[in-house]
């Protein structure tokens, strides 16, 4: 049995590393670099660019995400695979929990939108890049643990974080996020990814020396 603490190490140093970035947030040390990183991706945008982020962006609509959730479920239960369904609903209502309870704690008003209106929510973290990481990361975890060849295993990770990370990248291109908001949700769900496999992984150990716990 694997050990848990290089994902407790990991999730420490990504609640560090959050930590640090929320303090700059707050006292307005990122905002000429989050200022900048705007400016110079609107400078890129075009009508077809738009259509294309505003497609990307779809993708890790809550929506999206759930109708993916959901068939990721009953993929799971037809093949009998209820740890990863356990794991999967783990990662995604404590996921639904830190992004609510974080962007209330911060209250961090939106940037001016460059294109489509401007959502009701508040700013940081992200929760596109929140929800999308532990989603899409929790799939691909949950993929990757399979008899897939390394290759493989390989090509499902480079297409996982390219699509979060394009998603990321969308929600500044239309403005509705700073990039530190979005480095903050990625922050999130790296610790919070990291922790539930620690707990499994843990819970795991507990249950090869004692077979009598249920749980």
């Amino acid at each position: 049995m694997k050990c848990p603490t290089p994902f407790l190490a990991l999730a420490a140093l990504a609640a560090a590393l959050f930590a640090a970035l929320a303090v700059a947030v707050e006292t307005n040390l990122v905002a000429g670099v989050d200022e900048a990183i705007r400016m110079d991706l609107h400078a890129l945008a075009s009508p077809s660019l738009t259509v294309l982020a505003q497609g990307v962006t779809w993708l890790g609509t809550l929506l999206v995400l759930a109708l993916v959730g959901v068939v990721a479920v009953a993929a799971f239960f037809r093949a009998r695979r209820r740890h990863d369904i356990i794991f999967l609903g783990v990662t995604m209502i404590g996921a639904l929990a830190l992004e609510n309870g974080l962007k209330y704690s911060f209250q961090r008003a939106r940037p001016p939108p460059f294109f489509g209106a401007e959502p009701e929510t508040f700013s940081f973290p992200s929760g596109h890049a929140l929800f999308s990481l532990c989603l899409y990361g929790a799939l691909a975890i949950a993929a990757t643990r399979s008899t897939l060849s390394t290759p493989v295993k390989a090509g499902v990770w480079i297409a996982t974080l390219a699509l979060v990370s394009a998603i990321g990248a969308t929600r500044i291109y239309l403005g509705v996020h700073y990039p530190s908001d979005v480095l903050g949700g990625y922050l999130v769900a790296v610790a919070w990814l990291c922790l539930v496999q620690a707990g499994e992984r843990s819970l795991a150990g507990r249950r090869a020396t004692r077979p009598d716990l249920l749980f």
